[in-house]
């Protein structure tokens, strides 16, 4: 039995900002020594990305707010139960307006069928949680299953999305509500270490939605078919302490040291070898035989080292290069994206290769296929 990935969509906060205005201003804290602000102008110059968007309006506002004061041009120091007390706030909106979002774009699907609801974050808890608010916020039924996956990091999307396809390979009436949002930027500090720069530098904030079902396409709605997923940890001792998240007095705390790009280079291979053997179709086929990738951005040198792994062309890594271009890194939701800028240009039958990075170093992996909702 097949199972599809319908109506991905993206939903971006409407504070919306230049990275270089974010560069200036952690440049200027004083808590970075020479060093730090030298650093910070090269990594921001270099990081790939123009804009980033975020619930926080204190960057672009005259007044002080709970994170930045512009009129001393300081950043402030809110605790670690008030940043998740505003990821509270506004998280609920843009998980809903994701959640809505992929409903208005699955015509053949109304909110009455869904029975399942996937939510996933890492940058705040609360309960009852998003998956609560998504079922009462659109008027599912009280009987909807629900599910939250948390703290798992950048590649937290494919967990899901593997559990929505198991629940509809159980049920083949099941319809599956998939939604990611993140609320990166309210964990941002100033501080000299590289970590935490190249961590202020990328990570943004975003949501996406997306149905999971065993329907076929709708005539003039493409959706990808599931073909298969794969998971990997880089061997023990690599990568363990250069990607990590914890939670700290004043939010939490990303580990994201220079080393990954390379950790990420010399492992990358063997792990889309093995998948692309699970499809028979493409036993022994290079990878860049394969038309379309949606590739984590967890930064722009990662993109360049998996390119030259992989040696894909400029092409197939350009979906993944605009959404960090015009967004950042928005952590679980940015691979769905890229799925929806790399479904709008694909064409039925052409294969697409997906893959996400986070802690531990793990890497999680997907293979899909267009099918283009054609009469």
């Amino acid at each position: 039995m097949s199972v599809f990935l319908h109506a991905l969509r993206g939903v971006l906060p409407e504070h919306a900002y230049p990275q270089a205005s974010i560069r200036d201003v952690i440049r200027a804290q004083p808590e970075l020594d020479r060093l730090g602000q030298r650093l910070t102008t090269s990594i921001f110059n270099h990081s790939g990305i123009d804009t980033r968007h975020s619930v926080v309006p204190d960057f672009g506002q005259q007044e002080a707010g709970l994170f930045y004061d512009p009129q001393t041009q300081r950043m402030l120091s809110p605790s670690t139960g008030q940043r998740n007390a505003y990821y509270v706030e506004h998280a609920t909106p843009l998980f809903l307006a994701a959640a809505r979002a992929a409903l208005a774009a699955s015509p053949h699907v109304q909110a009455s069928d869904i029975t399942h609801v996937v939510t996933v974050s890492c940058t705040g808890f609360y309960a009852p949680g998003p998956e609560y608010a998504i079922v009462r916020g659109l008027g599912l039924s009280p009987h909807t299953q629900r599910f939250h996956v948390s703290f798992m990091g950048c590649y937290a999307a494919f967990p899901a999305l593997r559990m929505a396809r198991a629940f509809c390979e159980a049920d083949p009436d099941a319809v599956v509500l998939v939604v990611c949002a993140e609320l990166c930027t309210i964990h941002m500090h100033p501080a000299s270490d590289p970590d935490t720069l190249i961590a202020n530098s990328v990570f943004a904030d975003g949501a996406a939605g997306a149905i999971v079902s065993a329907r076929p396409p709708a005539p003039g709605t493409p959706a990808l078919r599931i073909d298969t997923f794969g998971t990997a940890l880089t061997p023990e001792g690599v990568g363990e302490k250069d990607m990590a998240w914890t939670v700290g007095d004043q939010g939490y705390d990303m580990v994201l040291s220079t080393y990954v790009p390379e950790i990420i280079e010399a492992n990358i291979a063997p792990v889309l070898s093995d998948l692309l053997d699970t499809d028979h179709a493409l036993t022994g086929t290079p990878c860049a035989d394969v038309p379309h990738w949606a590739i984590h951005p967890g930064g722009r040198q990662i993109l360049d080292r998996v390119q030259g792994a992989l040696g894909l062309s400029d092409g197939q890594l350009a979906p993944s290069r605009e959404v960090l271009r015009r967004a950042g890194n928005m952590s679980s939701a940015t691979v769905l994206f890229i799925l929806q800028d790399v479904l709008a240009a694909g064409r039925d039958g052409e294969r697409v290769a997906a893959l996400a990075f986070g802690p531990g170093l793990t890497v999680e992996s997907g293979l899909f296929t267009v099918c283009s909702g054609l009469d």
